[in-house]
Parts: C-alpha cells; sequence; structure tokens
C-alpha cells in the first residue's frame, strides 16, 4: 500500500508543481505570509472533507503546524496539533536507524548474511538488501493471512516460523531489482533483537525515543491506543452512508490486531511536533555519525548496475532547487503520512492525515513548491 501512496504522491507532485509555479509567480507567494498561504491550502481541502495536521519546518523552526477536521468524527471531537497518528512505514526510517547504530557499534555489518542471525530459508541475502527491498523476499502477511489462526495475535517470531514452514518461493534473486518489501524489515528488527538480546520497542524507546524526548512516540498495542486520549483515529469514507466511519470496524483493518505484535515494518505513532525532533537530531551526530547516515541517503546499486532511488529507510529524490530529497510515506487502514526532508536547505514537510483523503497528495505537492519559493 505504501507504494501506491508513493505513486499518488509523486504524480501530483509532477502534474501541479507547474500549475503552482505559475500561481506563485503570478501572486507572488514568496511574499506572502507562511501562516496566510498555509491556512489557505488546509481551509480550501478540509471544506472537502480533509482531516489532519501539517508542519512545516525551516532550519528546524516549525513555521506552519496546524489541525483541521476530527480527532474522531462520529463525534465531532476536534483534531489538535498535537494529537497522535499511526505513521505506518514511515516507522521503517527508525528500524534502519536501528540497523545502522548496531553497525557503528560492531554488532554486525551490512553485507552480513541474513541467515547468521536468522534460520530461514533464503540464501544469499544480506542486511544490505533487507534495508533497501532488494532481497526478493516474499510477502510475509500473504502467508500468515493464509494460514494463520486470526484468533491469535501474531509477532515476529510467528512470522518467520510461518515463513519456514511453508516457504513461498522468492520474487527474484537478491540484488536484482527493487521491490518494496514488509518482510525484509520485519527481519531487521528481529536481527536487531537476536545482536543485542533485547526487545525490539525496548531499543528504539531507550536508543531513540527517550534521548530525544520523543515523549509521544512509541510502538503502541491496540490496548495501548485505546487508552491514549489524543490518539487521531483512522477513517475510512462509505459513501452509501455519506460519512466517515473508524476504519477499525472494516475488515480490511483486521489484519492490524492477528499481526498486532509484529515490529519493523510499521506500528510506531508519534505527532508532528516528535518526527520534527527526529528530523533535526539527523543533522547531527546524537544518533550515529553523519558519515554512517549518508550511505541511508545514497541510492542502491543493482546487480546489473542500475540504481533504485531508495537507500536504507529512506526514499530518495532531487530537485534543481531544493537539491537532495529524503522522505517516505505510510499507508494503514485510514492513514496517510509522510515526512519530506530537503537536507540542503534545511527545510522540512510533515503531514498526517486519518481520513485517507483524496486531498493529500495535492496538499503536499502544493507545500513542496511553496516552500522552496522561500528565500534559501
Amino acid at each position: 500500500m505504501d507504494q501506491v501512496l508513493f505513486k499518488m504522491v509523486i504524480n501530483f507532485i509532477s502534474r501541479l508543481s507547474f500549475f503552482f509555479l505559475f500561481c506563485i509567480s503570478l501572486k507572488s507567494t514568496a511574499q506572502q505570509p507562511v501562516t496566510i498561504f498555509f491556512d489557505s491550502l488546509l481551509q480550501k481541502h478540509a471544506s472537502n472533507g480533509f482531516s489532519g495536521v501539517l508542519l512545516v519546518a525551516d532550519k528546524g523552526i516549525p513555521v506552519y503546524n496546524k489541525a483541521v477536521g476530527y480527532r474522531e468524527f462520529a463525534g465531532k471531537v476536534i483534531l489538535q496539533e498535537s494529537d497522535i497518528f499511526e505513521m505506518a512505514s514511515v516507522s521503517k526510517q527508525f528500524t534502519a536507524m536501528i540497523i545502522m547504530m548496531l553497525k557503528e557499534k560492531g554488532k554486525l555489518k551490512y553485507d552480513d548474511l541474513l541467515e547468521k542471525y536468522i534460520t530461514i530459508p533464503y540464501k544469499g541475502i544480506t542486511i544490505r538488501h533487507l534495508l533497501t527491498h532488494t532481497s526478493g523476499l516474499p510477502d510475509y502477511q500473504a502467508i500468515m493471512d493464509k494460514y494463520w489462526d486470526k484468533t491469535k495475535v501474531a509477532g515476529n517470531k510467528d512470522c518467520i516460523e510461518y515463513l519456514n514452514k511453508y516457504t513461498p518461493l522468492v520474487n527474484f534473486d537478491p540484488g536484482n531489482k527493487y521491490e518494496y518489501s514488509n518482510t525484509g524489515y520485519l527481519l531487521l528488527a528481529s536481527i536487531a533483537e537476536r545482536v543485542t538480546g533485547k526487545d525490539f520497542i525496548t531499543l528504539c524507546r531507550k536508543w531513540i525515543f527517550h534521548p530525544l524526548k520523543m515523549k509521544n512516540t512509541a510502538i503502541r498495542t491496540l490496548q495501548e491506543k485505546a487508552v491514549v486520549k489524543n490518539f487521531a483515529i483512522g477513517h475510512i469514507y462509505v459513501k452509501e452512508k455519506e460519512q466517515y466511519i473508524r476504519a477499525d470496524s472494516f475488515p480490511s483493518s483486521d489484519y492490524t490486531i492477528w499481526l498486532g505484535n509484529r515490529k519493523g515494518p510499521g506500528r510506531i505513532s508519534s505527532t508532528t511536533g516528535d518526527l520534527l525532533k527526529w528530523d533535526q537530531a539527523l543533522y547531527t551526530d546524537r544518533l550515529i555519525k553523519q558519515t554512517t547516515l549518508q550511505e541511508a541517503f545514497t541510492p542502491v546499486k543493482l546487480n546489473d548496475g542500475s540504481y533504485t532511488n531508495y537507500g536504507f529507510g529512506w526514499m530518495l529524490r532531487s530537485d534543481s532547487t531544493a537539491g537532495k530529497i529524503v522522505y517516505h510515506t505510510g499507508d494503514n487502514p485510514g492513514y496517510r503520512t509522510i515526512i519530506i526532508r530537503y537536507p540542503d536547505i534545511s527545510k522540512t514537510i510533515i503531514l498526517f492525515n486519518n481520513n485517507v483523503h483524496i486531498s493529500f497528495g495535492a496538499i503536499i505537492a502544493a507545500a513542496e513548491v511553496y516552500l522552496k519559493s522561500l528565500p534559501q
């Protein structure tokens, strides 16, 4: 699902960028106060039902951070900027960071074979392949969906057991191509646990969340989310009822229950403010050295000599105005999320959406064009 969202955002940007650049040049919006521009943008899409939080930062300072819509539609509970969202695959950058921290500590190497740490029927796959979605591994969720007893809650150990038990075929040989893989990131979290002897949730909390004072960020169970008063509920629009319904009331979200203990591909929930703390830490050596981090922002070379646009937990692209752009999308039932970083010009866009709204891509496209029009 994250790949669908990724393609949607890129398509919106490519189709709308010229239009917004033209409008900006006509209206001189670069001279327009940031708050006025983004208020107008959010209110326009809120009038069509968009619900979410938008944060825009320049050199680490939030120049805009506002919410529109509802935390819960049924009770018309107003969404707040400080509300916590399920980030889905935006979580992958944290999994990659744990692996990079272990590499700096000398606990593993990127070219170590997966089989060194995990008993698995798939050979020749390295940690680097897992990080960059070039492993060719089959989808763990598909095999669990087919065989798992859904009255029970599965975790990483169960998923690995079923990959060994049923041995679905690989999609391609390691390094032959890029194919987005949640299985790879589940295995990365399990490797971290095997190397440290500690639970992956504990590692994230002690090594990242606590040091960065990300007080609202955690890997939460469904029960823990339920007692968090400011947790933004994911919603899906039901045309027949002409209203938004909680996503967790649909069968399509059931996998979040019976796969509720998996770690690595997703499950981190956070606020826009906390995610900005993470963004800013990546400009420093607080977690890892900058030389180590740069490999996460470097395209990977495939067996045929071509390159992909994915590093370690980050999607990659470049722009003639902004330079390097590193970002990641997330997509869970009822949620769409994205963080976009412009390290060369020290700017950031974070957008959390809790009703899977069609305006998501348009908001990102407009925000990107406006942000790049500001004085550097």
